[in-house]
């Protein structure tokens, strides 16, 4: 059996991208298949030991440093790759990836960590930062986008979602039954450093309108508590407006600097509505308690006043009371490990074998 994996681009390197390396390290020999590759990690060790191919999108002015302004092309560009000699094709989906055409002996196997957010979820956002004489034309573009979407689900033999909420999405969407198959989280790195807990909060992720740090930032500031902000991204300038002295922007951090906030941190806060999220899995792994948006992935990964607390609407006043919750709660650092575990890199390859098993991989 020959195998190949697709994986959209290497450009942020963010959970999606995760999920390829370990793909690859599952499958060393199978070449990747990606739409195109930042210059900045054409060394990173993520890439490393990969074969990777690439579209002639990556042959264009500019494709080594930005992807957004290639969206029109990404549809055209992941029909073109040539799976001819392949028997299993495994494709990282969270755009364009699972739209790929196999030959016809081939099964099509898309790991969906969430269905196309530019055309279903995020429209407005995307077609509003476009100068408003091309709107009519970007909304048009929209329109064909979903009509390709909907369309490219259909040459997908099996898909697996990464949560019982995307699961759910592609039900609703394509009228498909997913699988569910948590991504890997590395517990063995993000594991407790047994030191004292401090009187602050973390939040961590790229500063993007729907991840909501608006919410922290305000429920912080009404409970005059520290808030440590760990990330970057294009809404940093304005919630930087709407900070007082309670709140501290600590950009983009490593691996390790992050285990070190969430060590001391009295919990994280996490406000935005994700498909799955790895740092709630990553603070449970520290033994931190999560204060979450009671909805979509964390639904799968937090248990309610036992790892966490859960806030019904995305409003100030829910997460205030929430963290007065917590504050009332007593956490078992154990029992906030054994959740996490549950999500660890070894236990998402061996379910992930088990499910080709039937191909004879």
């Amino acid at each position: 059996m020959r195998l190949a994996l697709v994986h959209e681009y290497f450009c942020n390197l963010g959970g999606a991208d995760t999920v390829a390396r370990v793909l690859h390290e599952m499958f060393p020999d199978a070449p990747v298949y990606t739409l195109q590759v930042y210059d900045r990690h054409r060394t990173h060790e993520w890439l490393r030991g990969m074969e990777l191919r690439t579209s002639f999108i990556q042959r264009l002015p500019f494709a080594g440093r930005t992807h957004q302004m290639f969206l029109p092309l990404m549809p055209y560009a992941i029909e073109q790759f040539d799976f001819s000699g392949y028997d299993i094709i495994v494709s990282s989906s969270s755009f364009i990836a699972k739209g790929v055409i196999p030959p016809p002996h081939a099964r099509h196997i898309s790991y969906t960590h969430t269905r196309q957010r530019v055309a279903w979820d995020l429209e407005s956002e995307y077609v509003n930062a476009i100068p408003r004489p091309l709107r009519i034309f970007a909304q048009a573009y929209m329109h064909q986008l979903r009509q390709w979407d909907v369309t490219a689900a259909q040459r997908v033999d099996q898909f697996v979602a990464n949560s019982n909420f995307v699961a759910q999405r592609l039900e609703q969407l394509y009228r498909r039954d997913a699988v569910v198959l948590y991504p890997p989280v590395d517990t063995q790195t993000f594991a407790p450093l047994n030191v004292p807990r401090e009187n602050y909060y973390v939040a961590v992720g790229r500063l993007v309108k729907y991840k909501r740090f608006d919410l922290a930032i305000a429920a912080c500031k009404e409970l005059k508590r520290e808030l440590r902000i760990i990330g970057d991204g294009p809404e940093r300038g304005a919630l930087e407006k709407m900070a007082d002295a309670h709140i501290r922007f600590l950009g983009t951090q490593t691996h390790a600097a992050i285990r070190e906030q969430l060590a001391g941190a009295r919990a994280l806060l996490f406000a935005g509505l994700e498909d799955f999220g790895i740092v709630p899995v990553e603070a449970q792994a520290m033994g931190c308690p999560v204060i979450a948006f009671g909805a979509g992935g964390v639904l799968d990964t937090v248990r309610a006043d036992e790892t966490g607390v859960l806030f019904a609407e995305q409003s100030v006043p829910a997460l205030v009371h929430a963290m007065r919750r917590a504050d009332a709660l007593r956490w078992d650092e154990k029992l906030l490990r054994a959740q996490a575990e549950q999500f660890s890199t070894q236990n998402f390859k061996t379910r992930f074998l088990n499910l080709l098993a039937p191909y004879n991989v």
